[in-house]
């Protein structure tokens, strides 16, 4: 059981698909009038958002950073998982004002304490826009299209020779290639400075990549030209409304090459590719770079007839960031932001994906799928459309095992995606063992092999040729226990316990409609209050304890998820939603109590994780307090004065438990949980009141975990979150 150390924090965010409601029955409550008739609900049309709203307060300015934490933090995993799940919160308010916010057009209108604010949101959050083998930001490649100004004809920037424009070579995410032709002088060299011809590329002023100046891309050239694999850039400047960059000419792509040789290279010409790839990215990395977009167009051979022909190139610096640190030269801090995806979908890693900062592991991820397209042709997850193809592929990617991915692919393939897709986010690759791999599928003389492998062989001499030619078997059999990725997607019990002093809980599970009532009731006479609910196979299952602090609780079952008009009339009677669970069938339980500290609360349900309106509220001095999901639909409970100081978000297809351990480490603590078929999501926060033991555990089981609970009491440790939902076996 790993050890709680002490750190620092920062912050998260995500994507999905649909839902369903079930035909309207009469709602339960108790303690509480009974609503009127349920309005009837459009399923599946936009999202929305409710907020109740107490005596207003400024919004909080900021989240102040986390402190050092002491404890243990203990995560087993048992089985499977899939699901839905809920969670509570804290106390109460005085003033009732009632906003609601809708995604009608149109202005907003008073009556009495109540107003209704009318907002506009109904667009779809989605982990990535791109399409198969383009560059992310294609916003920003629209902008240039739509630029009305001319490239000009001649060019001369930073001391250049003059320059004639002639063909264009491509286009990228955020500028225009093309070749640059010397009017005068020169010679027939095929780079450096002095060369007839070069490659001029173009990036308009007005572009998304020069908002503060020159683009971000010449930093990286300046940092990174020259080196080995990436191209000089002999003359920059600014001419007329476009930024300059003139370099070296090169050759066809690897994506040329491929097609031209009838869309299938051989096992040795793909392991030169990867062997030499991966000496290019050691090197970028020894910079502190990481590039953020390797695939096939990005690696360019030299120019055809001349001593470079055979040798790799990579260009494409725009989405390059850096992992190390500049001031500290230590590893550059995690975060998870999901609705931020940079690269390219069809080879970005599954971190990319998910928006977790770029670190040197998904370089050589994207390397992996890489080398498996250019020998396979295909790879599974093409040919997905929408505005969710970002999310499809991303959910194929973690569904697929390196044995399916590389059934057709020599062993050596599956053992280089293996090793590299189990790395942990700060973990420093093994170059000369990702080098040895190939060994087997390369000939023994260089000057025979299909591209130019020299990189790569200086790597295996440095560290010396015993330690290069390891094979995985020897030194990575440790290695792949690590398991930050291996594993079978399944659908378990997430459970979430806390360390409390001594108190009475008690749970339900496989509780159907009809039993709800009973089980609430008796709790209630033995002085226990609902803190927690979830679902699983439309049955309920409920926590109750002494603990939660509440002085009053009501509750509805509706056939709706999250009934509206009865939400609103217990906010006005100064009630806040202290948990929510939701069914497969569309269903929903809402826990309201009096006593939390909340001042404010608003919900959304949306059709994805909707990470974007979770970060705005968080803007506004909102937390996350309750989670749940019904079929695909989430919903997201948030309230001002929840007692955080700040609070992230990890999101995966499987589970994300290297992200847990790393805000585990940074003092935060897992305060909800909830998960779909596809996704499970842990909200972490930092409380503003350190509690006096920070010891947190979790478990993931196929069944309810029953005889675990007890376990956990007998050492002080209660149920503070559960759900149902998707994990990793």
């Amino acid at each position: 059981m790993p050890e709680l150390r002490s750190g620092t924090r920062r912050g998260g965010r995500a994507p999905p698909p649909a839902a369903a409601v079930i035909p309207s029955w009469k709602p339960r409550a108790r303690a509480a009038k009974k609503p009127g008739p349920a309005a009837a609900v459009a399923a599946g049309i936009g999202q929305r958002v409710r907020t109740r709203a107490g005596a207003r307060r400024p919004a909080a300015k900021s989240r102040p950073r986390a402190r050092s934490a002491k404890g243990r933090l203990v995560l087993v995993n048992e089985d499977d998982g899939k699901g839905e799940e809920e969670e509570r919160v804290s106390e109460q308010s005085k003033e009732v004002v009632v906003v609601e916010e809708e995604e009608k057009r149109g202005g907003g209108r008073r009556k009495r304490g109540e107003e209704l604010v009318k907002e506009d949101v109904w667009g779809k959050e989605i982990m990535g826009d791109e399409s198969g083998g383009l560059s992310a930001n294609r916003a920003a490649a629209k902008e240039e299209e739509g630029s009305t100004a001319p490239f000009p004809e001649r060019v001369q920037v930073g001391g250049s020779p003059v320059y004639k424009i002639e063909r264009r070579l491509g286009k990228g995410g955020f500028g225009q290639v093309f070749v640059g032709r010397r009017v005068s002088g020169g010679s027939e060299r095929a780079t450096g400075a002095g060369a007839l011809e070069v490659a001029i590329k173009f990036e308009h002023r007005s572009s998304k990549g020069c908002n503060y100046g020159p683009p971000y891309e010449w930093q990286v050239y300046s940092a990174l030209g020259g080196t080995h694999g990436v191209p000089k850039v002999h003359y920059k400047g600014r001419q007329g409304d476009y930024y300059v960059m003139v370099m070296d000419m090169l050759g066809p792509s690897l994506w040329d090459a491929w097609n031209s040789s009838g869309q299938a290279m051989s096992s040795e010409m793909v392991a030169c590719i990867g062997v030499e790839s991966i000496s290019i990215l050691e090197k970028m990395h020894s910079k502190g770079y990481v590039h953020g977009d390797v695939k096939p167009e990005n690696f360019l051979f030299g120019q055809p007839s001349t001593p470079q022909e055979k040798k790799l190139y990579l260009v494409d610096l725009g989405l390059a960031t850096r992992w190390k640190d500049t001031a500290s030269t230590q590893h550059v801090e995690y975060d998870q932001r999901p609705d931020v995806f940079r690269g390219t979908v069809r080879y970005a890693s599954v971190h990319a994906h998910l928006g977790r900062t770029a670190s040197r592991r998904d370089d050589l991820e994207s390397l992996a799928y890489t080398l498996i397209f250019l020998h396979r042709g295909r790879l599974p997850w093409q040919g997905f459309q929408g505005d969710n193809k970002s999310f499809l592929v991303c959910k194929k990617k973690m569904a697929t095992s390196p044995e399916i991915l590389c059934c057709f692919c020599p062993p050596p393939f599956k053992q280089f995606l293996e090793l590299v897709v189990n790395m942990k986010f700060d973990e420093e690759p093994n170059y000369s063992k990702l080098i040895s791999l190939f060994d087997g599928l390369i000939g023994p003389n260089p000057a025979t092999r299909p591209i130019n492998t020299d990189g790569a062989q200086k790597i295996l001499c440095q560290v010396g040729q015993k330690r290069g030619r390891l094979t995985i078997d020897e030194e990575d059999e440790g290695h792949l226990k690590k398991k930050i990725r291996l594993g079978v997607p399944a659908t378990q019990w997430i459970s979430v316990y806390n360390a409390r002093l001594p108190m009475k809980q008690r749970y339900h599970y496989n509780v159907a409609d009809a039993r709800v009532a009973q089980h609430v009731e008796r709790g209630n006479e033995d002085g226990l209050l609902i803190s927690c609910v979830a679902s699983c196979s439309n049955l309920w299952a409920l926590i109750m304890d002494a603990g939660t602090g509440f002085t009053s609780q009501v509750y509805e079952l509706s056939p709706l998820f999250l009934h509206k008009d009865w939400i609103m009339e217990q906010w006005e009677k100064n009630y806040f939603i202290s948990s929510i669970a939701g069914a497969n069938n569309g269903s929903s339980l809402v826990v309201m109590s009096k006593g939390t500290p909340y001042t404010q609360q608003s919900y959304k349900v949306s059709e994805s994780f909707p990470f974007k309106w979770i970060n705005k509220k968080w803007k506004e001095g909102f937390h996350v307090t309750s989670m749940a999901t019904s079929g695909s639909r989430w919903g997201v409970v948030m309230s001002r004065n929840a007692g955080f100081s700040d609070q992230v978000v990890e999101l995966d297809f499987l589970y994300p438990s290297e992200g847990i351990h790393r805000r585990w480490d940074n003092g935060y603590r897992i305060t909800s949980v909830a998960a779909t078929w596809d996704q499970a999501a842990l909200i972490l926060s930092v409380p503003k009141r350190k509690p006096g033991d920070e010891t947190q555990e979790t478990l993931r089981t196929s069944a309810f975990p029953s005889a675990h609970v007890k376990d956990k009491w007998a050492k002080n440790l209660y149920l503070a979150a559960v759900c149902y939902g998707r994990t990793v076996s």
